[in-house]
Protein backbone atom coordinates (compact mmCIF):
# COMPACT_ATOMS: atom_id res chain seq x y z
CA UNK A 1 0.00 0.00 0.00
CA UNK A 2 1.26 3.48 -0.90
CA UNK A 3 1.35 5.82 2.10
CA UNK A 4 2.65 9.23 3.13
CA UNK A 5 3.35 11.27 6.23
CA UNK A 6 4.85 14.38 7.78
CA UNK A 7 8.01 14.92 9.84
CA UNK A 8 7.30 17.32 12.70
CA UNK A 9 9.02 17.08 16.07
CA UNK A 10 7.18 17.77 19.34
CA UNK A 11 9.48 20.68 20.15
CA UNK A 12 8.31 22.58 17.06
CA UNK A 13 4.68 22.98 18.05
CA UNK A 14 3.58 26.51 18.99
CA UNK A 15 2.47 27.34 22.52
CA UNK A 16 2.95 29.65 25.49
CA UNK A 17 5.56 27.80 27.55
CA UNK A 18 8.69 28.05 25.40
CA UNK A 19 8.63 24.72 23.55
CA UNK A 20 6.15 22.39 21.88
CA UNK A 21 4.41 20.01 24.27
CA UNK A 22 2.11 16.99 24.34
CA UNK A 23 -0.95 19.17 24.82
CA UNK A 24 -3.63 20.71 22.63
CA UNK A 25 -1.32 21.66 19.73
CA UNK A 26 -0.17 18.04 19.39
CA UNK A 27 -3.78 16.88 19.19
CA UNK A 28 -4.54 19.59 16.61
CA UNK A 29 -1.65 18.28 14.55
CA UNK A 30 -3.07 14.75 14.61
CA UNK A 31 -6.39 16.17 13.41
CA UNK A 32 -4.55 18.01 10.65
CA UNK A 33 -2.79 14.83 9.52
CA UNK A 34 -6.10 12.99 9.39
CA UNK A 35 -7.73 15.81 7.44
CA UNK A 36 -4.74 15.81 5.06
CA UNK A 37 -5.10 12.10 4.33
CA UNK A 38 -1.80 11.11 5.92
CA UNK A 39 -0.85 7.76 7.42
CA UNK A 40 2.32 8.64 9.35
CA UNK A 41 3.61 11.22 11.79
CA UNK A 42 7.39 11.06 12.13
CA UNK A 43 9.14 12.49 15.19
CA UNK A 44 12.74 12.76 16.32
CA UNK A 45 13.99 10.91 19.44
CA UNK A 46 11.73 11.63 22.42
CA UNK A 47 14.47 11.36 25.04
CA UNK A 48 15.79 14.23 27.21
CA UNK A 49 18.23 16.57 25.51
CA UNK A 50 21.59 17.19 27.15
CA UNK A 51 24.32 19.73 26.42
CA UNK A 52 23.92 21.00 22.86
CA UNK A 53 20.15 20.40 22.98
CA UNK A 54 20.28 17.54 20.47
CA UNK A 55 17.75 14.72 20.81
CA UNK A 56 20.52 12.47 19.47
CA UNK A 57 22.70 13.13 22.55
CA UNK A 58 20.62 12.27 25.60
CA UNK A 59 21.02 11.47 29.28
CA UNK A 60 18.98 8.33 28.60
CA UNK A 61 17.79 6.40 25.57
CA UNK A 62 14.80 5.17 27.58
CA UNK A 63 13.58 8.33 29.33
CA UNK A 64 11.18 10.93 27.96
CA UNK A 65 11.91 14.64 27.57
CA UNK A 66 10.45 16.56 30.58
CA UNK A 67 10.29 19.73 28.47
CA UNK A 68 7.45 18.15 26.49
CA UNK A 69 5.17 17.75 29.52
CA UNK A 70 2.14 19.96 28.99
CA UNK A 71 1.28 22.23 31.91
CA UNK A 72 -2.34 22.79 30.88
CA UNK A 73 -2.93 19.06 31.11
CA UNK A 74 -1.43 19.15 34.60
CA UNK A 75 -3.96 21.86 35.45
CA UNK A 76 -6.71 19.50 34.31
CA UNK A 77 -5.24 16.91 36.69
CA UNK A 78 -5.31 19.45 39.55
CA UNK A 79 -1.51 19.33 39.90
CA UNK A 80 -0.92 22.94 38.82
CA UNK A 81 -2.64 26.28 38.65
CA UNK A 82 -2.37 28.47 35.57
CA UNK A 83 -0.64 31.12 37.66
CA UNK A 84 2.18 28.64 38.41
CA UNK A 85 3.57 29.12 34.89
CA UNK A 86 1.64 31.76 32.92
CA UNK A 87 3.76 34.73 34.08
CA UNK A 88 7.15 33.15 33.43
CA UNK A 89 9.22 34.53 30.54
CA UNK A 90 9.87 31.39 28.49
CA UNK A 91 11.48 32.96 25.41
CA UNK A 92 12.14 36.24 23.62
CA UNK A 93 11.10 34.91 20.20
CA UNK A 94 8.09 32.53 20.16
CA UNK A 95 9.44 30.94 16.95
CA UNK A 96 12.75 29.97 18.60
CA UNK A 97 13.34 27.73 21.61
CA UNK A 98 15.44 29.24 24.42
CA UNK A 99 16.85 26.11 26.06
CA UNK A 100 18.62 28.08 28.79
CA UNK A 101 15.32 29.52 30.02
CA UNK A 102 13.68 26.11 29.84
CA UNK A 103 16.42 24.58 31.97
CA UNK A 104 16.17 27.42 34.49
CA UNK A 105 12.38 27.53 34.85
CA UNK A 106 10.69 24.33 33.77
CA UNK A 107 11.76 22.08 36.62
CA UNK A 108 10.60 24.68 39.14
CA UNK A 109 7.08 24.35 37.77
CA UNK A 110 7.28 20.55 37.74
CA UNK A 111 8.38 20.63 41.39
CA UNK A 112 5.11 22.39 42.23
CA UNK A 113 3.19 19.62 40.48
CA UNK A 114 5.24 17.04 42.39
CA UNK A 115 4.25 18.55 45.73
CA UNK A 116 0.59 18.24 44.77
CA UNK A 117 0.87 14.60 43.69
CA UNK A 118 0.02 11.52 45.73
CA UNK A 119 2.93 9.11 45.39
CA UNK A 120 0.62 6.29 46.45
CA UNK A 121 -1.33 6.70 43.22
CA UNK A 122 -1.93 3.20 41.79
CA UNK A 123 -1.20 4.23 38.20
CA UNK A 124 2.10 5.79 39.27
CA UNK A 125 3.12 2.66 41.17
CA UNK A 126 2.25 0.54 38.14
CA UNK A 127 4.38 2.76 35.89
CA UNK A 128 7.37 2.49 38.24
CA UNK A 129 7.08 -1.27 38.42
CA UNK A 130 6.70 -1.75 34.68
CA UNK A 131 9.74 0.43 33.92
CA UNK A 132 12.03 -0.68 36.72
CA UNK A 133 14.61 -2.03 34.24
CA UNK A 134 15.68 1.55 33.39
CA UNK A 135 13.75 4.01 35.58
CA UNK A 136 15.51 3.40 38.90
CA UNK A 137 18.99 3.81 37.43
CA UNK A 138 17.98 6.89 35.46
CA UNK A 139 16.33 8.61 38.43
CA UNK A 140 19.35 7.92 40.62
CA UNK A 141 21.73 9.08 37.89
CA UNK A 142 19.88 12.39 37.43
CA UNK A 143 19.63 12.94 41.19
CA UNK A 144 23.37 12.44 41.64
CA UNK A 145 24.16 14.56 38.58
CA UNK A 146 22.11 17.45 39.97
CA UNK A 147 24.03 17.34 43.27
CA UNK A 148 27.26 17.84 41.30
CA UNK A 149 25.90 20.78 39.25
CA UNK A 150 25.41 18.68 36.14
CA UNK A 151 28.94 17.28 35.91
CA UNK A 152 29.26 14.16 33.71
CA UNK A 153 29.40 10.92 35.67
CA UNK A 154 33.05 10.23 34.80
CA UNK A 155 33.89 13.29 36.94
CA UNK A 156 31.99 12.06 40.00
CA UNK A 157 33.76 10.63 43.06
CA UNK A 158 35.26 7.26 42.21
CA UNK A 159 32.85 5.20 44.34
CA UNK A 160 29.82 6.73 42.61
CA UNK A 161 31.49 6.67 39.23
CA UNK A 162 32.13 2.94 39.54
CA UNK A 163 28.85 2.21 41.36
CA UNK A 164 30.29 0.81 44.58
CA UNK A 165 27.40 -0.78 46.51
CA UNK A 166 27.88 1.25 49.70
CA UNK A 167 28.09 4.57 47.80
CA UNK A 168 25.01 3.76 45.74
CA UNK A 169 23.00 2.83 48.82
CA UNK A 170 24.04 6.02 50.59
CA UNK A 171 23.04 8.09 47.56
CA UNK A 172 19.64 6.38 47.39
CA UNK A 173 18.95 7.24 51.02
CA UNK A 174 20.30 10.79 50.89
CA UNK A 175 18.60 11.68 47.58
CA UNK A 176 15.35 9.80 48.10
CA UNK A 177 13.08 12.78 47.41
CA UNK A 178 14.99 13.92 44.31
CA UNK A 179 14.94 10.35 42.97
CA UNK A 180 11.17 10.21 43.45
CA UNK A 181 10.82 13.56 41.68
CA UNK A 182 12.73 12.24 38.67
CA UNK A 183 10.46 9.20 38.52
CA UNK A 184 7.41 11.43 38.82
CA UNK A 185 8.29 13.61 35.84
CA UNK A 186 8.94 10.50 33.76
CA UNK A 187 5.51 9.26 34.77
CA UNK A 188 3.98 12.52 33.57
CA UNK A 189 5.75 12.35 30.22
CA UNK A 190 4.78 8.76 29.49
CA UNK A 191 1.19 9.27 30.63
CA UNK A 192 0.77 12.23 28.29
CA UNK A 193 2.64 10.55 25.43
CA UNK A 194 0.62 7.33 25.61
CA UNK A 195 -2.64 9.27 25.63
CA UNK A 196 -1.49 11.21 22.56
CA UNK A 197 -0.37 8.06 20.74
CA UNK A 198 -3.69 6.39 21.53
CA UNK A 199 -5.51 9.38 20.03
CA UNK A 200 -3.30 9.30 16.93
CA UNK A 201 -3.81 5.57 16.39
CA UNK A 202 -7.57 5.86 16.89
CA UNK A 203 -7.57 8.47 14.13
CA UNK A 204 -5.61 6.31 11.71
CA UNK A 205 -2.23 7.95 12.29
CA UNK A 206 0.82 5.77 12.96
CA UNK A 207 3.88 7.24 14.64
CA UNK A 208 7.40 6.77 13.28
CA UNK A 209 9.94 7.05 16.08
CA UNK A 210 13.70 7.49 15.86
CA UNK A 211 16.42 5.55 17.66
CA UNK A 212 20.07 6.67 17.41
CA UNK A 213 22.49 3.76 17.06
CA UNK A 214 24.75 5.16 19.81
CA UNK A 215 24.07 6.63 23.23
CA UNK A 216 25.79 9.60 24.85
CA UNK A 217 28.89 9.04 26.98
CA UNK A 218 27.31 11.11 29.74
CA UNK A 219 24.19 9.00 30.15
CA UNK A 220 22.53 6.68 32.59
CA UNK A 221 22.79 4.02 29.88
CA UNK A 222 26.60 3.87 30.04
CA UNK A 223 26.87 4.55 33.78
CA UNK A 224 24.43 1.75 34.70
CA UNK A 225 25.56 -0.75 32.04
CA UNK A 226 29.35 -0.38 31.71
CA UNK A 227 29.90 -3.97 30.55
CA UNK A 228 27.91 -3.23 27.40
CA UNK A 229 30.49 -0.66 26.27
CA UNK A 230 34.21 -0.53 25.48
CA UNK A 231 35.43 1.12 28.69
CA UNK A 232 38.73 0.85 30.56
CA UNK A 233 39.21 0.01 34.25
CA UNK A 234 38.35 3.59 35.23
CA UNK A 235 35.07 3.50 33.23
CA UNK A 236 36.43 5.81 30.53
CA UNK A 237 35.90 5.02 26.82
CA UNK A 238 38.72 3.16 25.12
CA UNK A 239 37.48 4.17 21.68
CA UNK A 240 34.69 6.41 20.46
CA UNK A 241 32.39 6.66 17.44
CA UNK A 242 32.59 8.89 14.41
CA UNK A 243 33.05 8.96 10.65
CA UNK A 244 36.26 9.03 8.59
CA UNK A 245 37.40 12.04 6.52
CA UNK A 246 35.62 12.53 3.21
CA UNK A 247 35.18 15.15 0.52
CA UNK A 248 33.07 17.28 2.85
CA UNK A 249 34.99 16.96 6.14
CA UNK A 250 38.79 16.77 5.93
CA UNK A 251 39.12 15.75 9.58
CA UNK A 252 36.15 13.39 9.59
CA UNK A 253 33.44 13.53 12.23
CA UNK A 254 34.33 12.93 15.88
CA UNK A 255 31.04 12.08 17.59
CA UNK A 256 32.58 10.94 20.86
CA UNK A 257 29.97 8.30 21.74
CA UNK A 258 31.35 5.22 23.51
CA UNK A 259 31.35 2.10 21.35
CA UNK A 260 29.52 -1.11 22.16
CA UNK A 261 31.30 -4.24 23.27
CA UNK A 262 29.59 -6.34 20.63
CA UNK A 263 31.30 -9.55 21.79
CA UNK A 264 29.87 -9.17 25.29
CA UNK A 265 26.47 -8.21 23.89
CA UNK A 266 26.38 -11.33 21.75
CA UNK A 267 27.18 -13.54 24.73
CA UNK A 268 24.24 -12.16 26.74
CA UNK A 269 21.91 -12.40 23.75
CA UNK A 270 21.82 -8.64 23.10
CA UNK A 271 19.63 -8.28 26.20
CA UNK A 272 20.19 -4.51 26.53
CA UNK A 273 19.31 -3.91 22.89
CA UNK A 274 16.20 -6.06 23.16
CA UNK A 275 14.98 -3.94 26.07
CA UNK A 276 15.81 -0.79 24.16
CA UNK A 277 13.94 -1.74 20.99
CA UNK A 278 11.02 -3.27 22.89
CA UNK A 279 10.68 -0.03 24.84
CA UNK A 280 10.76 2.00 21.62
CA UNK A 281 7.94 -0.07 20.14
CA UNK A 282 5.84 0.66 23.21
CA UNK A 283 6.07 4.33 22.19
CA UNK A 284 5.89 4.17 18.38
CA UNK A 285 4.47 2.06 15.56
CA UNK A 286 7.52 2.20 13.30
CA UNK A 287 11.16 2.80 14.27
CA UNK A 288 13.76 4.57 12.16
CA UNK A 289 17.24 3.34 13.15
CA UNK A 290 19.83 6.05 12.68
CA UNK A 291 23.22 5.09 11.16
CA UNK A 292 22.04 1.61 10.17
CA UNK A 293 25.34 0.85 8.47
CA UNK A 294 27.05 0.83 11.87
CA UNK A 295 25.64 -2.64 12.52
CA UNK A 296 27.61 -4.01 9.57
CA UNK A 297 30.84 -2.12 10.26
CA UNK A 298 31.63 0.83 12.51
CA UNK A 299 34.37 3.43 12.69
CA UNK A 300 36.54 3.41 15.84
CA UNK A 301 38.57 6.43 16.96
CA UNK A 302 41.00 6.25 19.89
CA UNK A 303 39.61 8.08 22.92
CA UNK A 304 41.31 11.44 23.32
CA UNK A 305 41.98 11.91 19.61
CA UNK A 306 41.49 15.47 18.36
CA UNK A 307 40.11 14.43 14.97
CA UNK A 308 38.65 11.33 13.33
CA UNK A 309 41.66 10.84 11.06
CA UNK A 310 43.25 8.13 13.20
CA UNK A 311 40.24 5.81 13.27
CA UNK A 312 39.68 2.44 11.68
CA UNK A 313 36.76 0.30 10.52
CA UNK A 314 35.69 -2.81 12.41
CA UNK A 315 33.04 -5.42 11.69
CA UNK A 316 29.75 -5.10 13.53
CA UNK A 317 27.28 -7.83 14.50
CA UNK A 318 25.65 -7.78 11.05
CA UNK A 319 22.37 -9.39 10.06
CA UNK A 320 22.60 -11.90 12.90
CA UNK A 321 21.91 -9.05 15.32
CA UNK A 322 18.51 -8.33 13.78
CA UNK A 323 17.68 -12.02 13.47
CA UNK A 324 18.44 -12.49 17.17
CA UNK A 325 16.31 -9.48 18.13
CA UNK A 326 13.40 -10.76 16.04
CA UNK A 327 13.52 -14.15 17.76
CA UNK A 328 12.22 -12.40 20.88
CA UNK A 329 10.32 -9.40 19.51
CA UNK A 330 8.97 -10.79 16.23
CA UNK A 331 9.07 -9.02 12.86
CA UNK A 332 9.83 -5.34 13.38
CA UNK A 333 8.62 -2.31 11.41
CA UNK A 334 11.98 -0.63 10.86
CA UNK A 335 13.19 2.12 8.54
CA UNK A 336 16.92 1.76 7.98
CA UNK A 337 18.79 5.08 7.76
CA UNK A 338 21.20 3.95 5.05
CA UNK A 339 22.39 7.34 3.83
CA UNK A 340 25.93 8.07 2.70
CA UNK A 341 28.50 5.77 1.13
CA UNK A 342 27.42 2.13 1.40
CA UNK A 343 29.74 -0.79 0.89
CA UNK A 344 28.51 -3.96 -0.85
CA UNK A 345 28.41 -5.62 2.59
CA UNK A 346 26.05 -2.94 3.96
CA UNK A 347 23.80 -3.25 0.90
CA UNK A 348 23.73 -7.01 1.36
CA UNK A 349 22.75 -6.64 5.05
CA UNK A 350 19.94 -4.24 4.14
CA UNK A 351 18.66 -6.61 1.46
CA UNK A 352 18.76 -9.54 3.89
CA UNK A 353 16.86 -7.58 6.52
CA UNK A 354 14.13 -6.58 4.03
CA UNK A 355 13.82 -3.27 5.86
CA UNK A 356 13.09 -0.22 3.70
CA UNK A 357 15.97 2.20 3.28
CA UNK A 358 15.81 5.96 2.72
CA UNK A 359 15.89 8.01 -0.47
CA UNK A 360 16.55 11.72 0.06
CA UNK A 361 15.82 13.79 -3.03
CA UNK A 362 18.07 16.69 -2.02
CA UNK A 363 21.06 14.36 -2.45
CA UNK A 364 20.26 13.73 -6.13
CA UNK A 365 21.70 16.86 -7.68
CA UNK A 366 25.18 17.36 -6.21
CA UNK A 367 26.79 16.12 -9.43
CA UNK A 368 25.80 15.23 -12.98
CA UNK A 369 26.37 11.58 -12.21
CA UNK A 370 23.45 9.22 -11.79
CA UNK A 371 23.00 8.12 -8.16
CA UNK A 372 20.63 6.20 -5.89
CA UNK A 373 18.89 9.42 -4.81
CA UNK A 374 17.80 10.39 -8.32
CA UNK A 375 14.05 10.00 -8.62
CA UNK A 376 14.14 7.41 -11.41
CA UNK A 377 16.29 5.18 -9.15
CA UNK A 378 13.91 5.22 -6.20
CA UNK A 379 12.91 1.68 -5.29
CA UNK A 380 9.57 0.40 -4.03
CA UNK A 381 10.74 -0.91 -0.66
CA UNK A 382 12.07 2.51 0.39
CA UNK A 383 10.92 5.66 2.14
CA UNK A 384 11.20 8.80 0.02
CA UNK A 385 12.13 12.10 1.69
CA UNK A 386 12.59 15.58 0.33
CA UNK A 387 15.05 16.11 3.20
CA UNK A 388 15.60 15.11 6.81
CA UNK A 389 16.22 17.03 10.04
CA UNK A 390 19.86 17.38 8.92
CA UNK A 391 18.99 19.02 5.59
CA UNK A 392 18.03 22.57 4.80
CA UNK A 393 14.40 23.27 3.92
CA UNK A 394 13.65 23.02 0.22
CA UNK A 395 13.27 26.81 -0.10
CA UNK A 396 16.52 27.34 1.80
CA UNK A 397 18.24 24.72 -0.36
CA UNK A 398 16.96 26.16 -3.65
CA UNK A 399 17.55 29.83 -2.84
CA UNK A 400 20.49 29.94 -0.46
CA UNK A 401 22.58 26.90 0.46
CA UNK A 402 22.78 24.72 -2.66
CA UNK A 403 25.45 25.68 -5.25
CA UNK A 404 24.17 27.32 -8.42
CA UNK A 405 24.92 24.23 -10.55
CA UNK A 406 23.02 22.01 -8.11
CA UNK A 407 19.97 24.25 -8.24
CA UNK A 408 20.12 24.26 -12.04
CA UNK A 409 20.16 20.46 -12.20
CA UNK A 410 17.25 20.23 -9.74
CA UNK A 411 15.18 22.73 -11.72
CA UNK A 412 15.82 20.97 -15.01
CA UNK A 413 15.23 17.45 -13.73
CA UNK A 414 12.09 18.20 -11.69
CA UNK A 415 10.87 21.14 -13.81
CA UNK A 416 10.75 23.32 -10.70
CA UNK A 417 9.38 26.86 -10.94
CA UNK A 418 9.09 29.76 -8.53
CA UNK A 419 5.46 30.19 -9.55
CA UNK A 420 4.44 26.75 -8.33
CA UNK A 421 6.94 26.89 -5.48
CA UNK A 422 10.15 24.88 -5.38
CA UNK A 423 8.84 23.14 -2.27
CA UNK A 424 5.65 21.92 -3.95
CA UNK A 425 7.51 20.73 -7.04
CA UNK A 426 9.94 18.68 -4.97
CA UNK A 427 7.26 17.33 -2.64
CA UNK A 428 5.16 16.26 -5.60
CA UNK A 429 8.20 14.39 -6.89
CA UNK A 430 8.54 12.23 -3.76
CA UNK A 431 4.78 11.71 -3.55
CA UNK A 432 4.74 10.53 -7.17
CA UNK A 433 7.78 8.28 -6.70
CA UNK A 434 7.77 4.49 -6.75
CA UNK A 435 8.53 4.33 -3.01
CA UNK A 436 5.94 2.68 -0.79
CA UNK A 437 6.11 5.58 1.67
CA UNK A 438 6.86 9.29 1.22
CA UNK A 439 7.64 11.70 4.07
CA UNK A 440 7.86 15.49 3.83
CA UNK A 441 8.72 18.01 6.53
CA UNK A 442 6.26 20.48 8.00
CA UNK A 443 8.68 23.30 7.15
CA UNK A 444 8.45 22.36 3.47
CA UNK A 445 4.67 22.15 3.54
CA UNK A 446 4.68 25.70 4.95
CA UNK A 447 7.18 26.90 2.34
CA UNK A 448 9.66 28.16 4.94
CA UNK A 449 13.24 29.14 4.24
CA UNK A 450 16.63 28.63 5.81
CA UNK A 451 15.49 30.26 9.06
CA UNK A 452 13.38 27.15 9.79
CA UNK A 453 16.21 24.63 9.37
CA UNK A 454 16.32 22.16 12.26
CA UNK A 455 19.98 21.17 12.39
CA UNK A 456 23.40 21.88 10.93
CA UNK A 457 25.36 18.60 11.30
CA UNK A 458 28.73 18.79 13.09
CA UNK A 459 27.79 22.06 14.82
CA UNK A 460 26.54 22.57 18.39
CA UNK A 461 24.96 26.04 18.35
CA UNK A 462 21.63 27.38 17.08
CA UNK A 463 20.16 23.96 16.33
CA UNK A 464 16.86 22.26 17.26
CA UNK A 465 15.19 25.64 17.86
CA UNK A 466 12.53 26.07 15.17
CA UNK A 467 8.90 26.46 16.22
CA UNK A 468 5.83 26.99 14.06
CA UNK A 469 3.64 30.07 14.26
CA UNK A 470 0.31 29.70 16.13
CA UNK A 471 -1.75 29.82 12.92
CA UNK A 472 0.43 27.46 10.87
CA UNK A 473 -2.33 24.89 10.27
CA UNK A 474 -5.24 25.68 7.97
CA UNK A 475 -8.06 23.92 6.15
CA UNK A 476 -6.67 25.27 2.88
CA UNK A 477 -3.28 23.62 3.44
CA UNK A 478 -4.85 20.35 4.64
CA UNK A 479 -7.09 20.17 1.58
CA UNK A 480 -4.16 20.88 -0.76
CA UNK A 481 -2.09 18.11 0.79
CA UNK A 482 -5.05 15.74 0.64
CA UNK A 483 -5.54 16.52 -3.05
CA UNK A 484 -1.99 15.48 -3.91
CA UNK A 485 -2.10 12.54 -1.53
CA UNK A 486 -5.13 11.24 -3.40
CA UNK A 487 -3.69 12.12 -6.81
CA UNK A 488 -0.60 10.03 -6.17
CA UNK A 489 -2.60 7.15 -4.67
CA UNK A 490 -1.29 7.53 -1.11
CA UNK A 491 -4.63 8.20 0.55
CA UNK A 492 -5.50 5.62 3.26
CA UNK A 493 -8.14 3.18 2.05
CA UNK A 494 -11.58 3.64 3.54
CA UNK A 495 -13.73 0.57 4.06
CA UNK A 496 -15.92 -0.11 1.07
CA UNK A 497 -14.36 2.67 -0.99
CA UNK A 498 -11.72 2.95 -3.67
CA UNK A 499 -9.15 5.74 -3.95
Amino acid sequence: MRTSGVLMHISSFPGDTGIGTLGVEAYKFVDFLKQSGQTYWQVLPLCPTSFGDSPYQSFSTFAGNPYFIDFDLLCDDKLLKKSDYSKISWCENPEKIDYAKLYKNRYKVLEKAYKNFDLNDADYEKFCNENIFWLDDFALYMAIKNTFDGKPWNEWPIDLKTRKAAAIQEAKEKLKDEIEFQKFIQYLFFKQWRNLKKYANENGIKIIGDIPIYVAADSADVWANPKQFLLDGDSNPIEVAGCPPDAFTADGQLWGNPLYDWEYMKIDGYAWWKERIKHQYSLCDVVRIDHFRGFESYYCIPAGAKTAKTGEWRKGPGIEFFREIEKDLGKMNIIAEDLGFLTPAVKKMLKQSKYPGMKVLQFAFDTDEDNDYTLHNFTKNSVAYTGTHDNDTIIGYMTKTAPRATRKRAKEYLRLTRKEGYNWGMMKAVWSSNCDTAIVTMQDLLGLGNEARMNYPSTVKNNWQWRAKPDYLSDELANKIRYYTKLYKRLPMEKGKKQ
